[in-house]
């Protein structure tokens, strides 16, 4: 057992290395998973503050997930709930006061709270204890609730959390706090880019960029687990693909009105204007100050890539959209990225953009049913897209159904 110096060493370490996850939706994963770790809580839930709601925004869940078959992850639906003292989340987040409850289902007399069963009913669940933490910020400003369910002793009995801990991780919250508001002024900042191209393009929304980042991120994960990379590896750069796909087509704000906003398909002139938005948005990153520039300079270059090397833009200069030497084809023009010449992260991308384009409606097209969507990318696997990371795509549908559904259409 960790004593009392120690149990802060390790939440001040923490602080430190959750503060380094850039992207909001893979911060609040994090967070929860380190909170739980901190008094081996089973479970646990992150609500965020969105106006006078709390939003369920994340949640995990062992003993669920150890029913699971190996590689799949817990499915959950996305809702809000009022700031009162009607629930126990509400009434955190109404007061700024911690709860640590030995048992919701015996809560004592006279409180305004109630505990929701519904949840313990579907899922065949049986929430016991529960801690409960606002998550403020140095301002003191409330931008969540922190839920921990079910502390467990050694033997995995459910026990009440330890009042003691109480303190330790109320600094880790506020830590986490803190980190939760920068993440979302860089995630605010990506879609304000995203706001100034869909300006322009009516296609490129909020929800469409959101899915397609949280697709990537989940086929990155299953194939890099394949592959073997260490989990520090893997958690490092899903939080840099996260930010990287939301702006795969960024370089479409330069790209003509009349052409963007074309209610029909485009012509052949005007498909190869459409292409350089590729370069045009690998051009916005070209001073690389972080892994970041790097990654999205990638995606946005090389997403259109194909796997047979029939894609576009191919070996080009970004700069000049010019080809580069040495990588010409007869005519004079650029010869595409084939194979692994491609990067990952644009292997990737590739395959949620499509299968979101595909699944979209669009001016000139209804969505397509997702049989034929998915009958469509398996029989471009090896031609269109890397086939194994097409495996994974399929592998995991029953969480990209999900996305589909957390991301919808306004």
């Amino acid at each position: 057992m960790l004593n009392e110096k120690q149990k802060l060493e390790q939440i001040i370490n923490l602080g430190l290395e959750v503060a380094q996850v850039k992207d909001v939706d893979l911060l609040l994963e994090r967070i929860l998973t380190e909170a739980r770790t901190l008094v081996n809580a089973d479970a646990g839930s992150i609500y965020i503050k969105e106006n006078s709601k709390l939003m369920f925004s994340y949640t995990q869940n062992e003993t669920m997930r150890q029913k699971l078959p190996p590689g799949h992850k817990l499915i959950y639906s996305t809702f809000s709930i009022p700031i009162n003292d009607k629930s126990i989340s509400g009434y955190t987040a109404h007061t700024g006061k911690t709860l640590n409850i030995e048992n919701v289902y015996t809560l004592p007399e006279g409180v305004p709270y109630s505990f929701d069963k519904h949840y313990d009913e579907v899922s065949r669940y049986r929430t016991q204890s529960m801690l409960t933490f606002p998550l403020k910020t140095h301002r003191g400003d409330i931008i969540g609730v922190l839920q921990l369910i079910n502390a467990q002793d050694k033997n995995k009995d459910v026990i009440p959390f330890n009042k003691e801990d109480e303190p330790l991780i109320m600094h880790f919250a506020n830590n986490a706090a803190i980190a939760v508001e920068r993440a979302q002024m860089t995630r605010a900042i990506i879609l304000r880019m995203i706001r100034m191209a869909e300006l322009r393009d009516p296609k490129e929304t909020g929800a469409h960029v959101n899915r397609v980042a949280a697709y990537s991120v989940e086929i990155y994960e299953a194939w890099a687990l394949k592959k073997g990379i260490p989990q520090v590896e893997i958690d490092k750069n899903k939080d840099i693909l996260r930010m990287a796909a939301m702006l795969h087509d960024v370089g479409k704000v330069a790209i003509s009105d009349i052409i963007l906003k074309k209610p029909a398909k485009l012509d052949v002139d005007e498909i190869e204007i459409m292409k350089q938005h590729t370069y045009l948005g690998a051009r916005l990153f070209t001073d690389k100050y972080s892994d970041f520039d790097e990654a999205a300079s990638q995606v946005a270059l090389n997403h259109h890539e194909r796997w047979d090397g029939n894609g576009y833009p191919g070996y080009v200069n970004p700069m000049t959209g010019e080809p580069l030497s040495g990588y010409t084809n007869s005519k004079g023009m650029a010869i595409g990225k084939k194979g692994e010449e491609i990067p990952s992260f644009g292997r990737i991308v590739a395959i949620a953009d499509v299968y979101d384009a595909l699944s979209s409606r669009r001016v000139y097209k209804e969505p397509w049913d997702e049989s034929k969507v998915l009958e469509t990318l398996h029989g471009d696997a090896g031609r269109h897209f890397d086939s194994e990371m097409i495996d994974v795509f399929l592998s995991s549908l029953d969480i990209i159904r999900n996305i589909t559904k957390r991301y919808p259409e306004k």
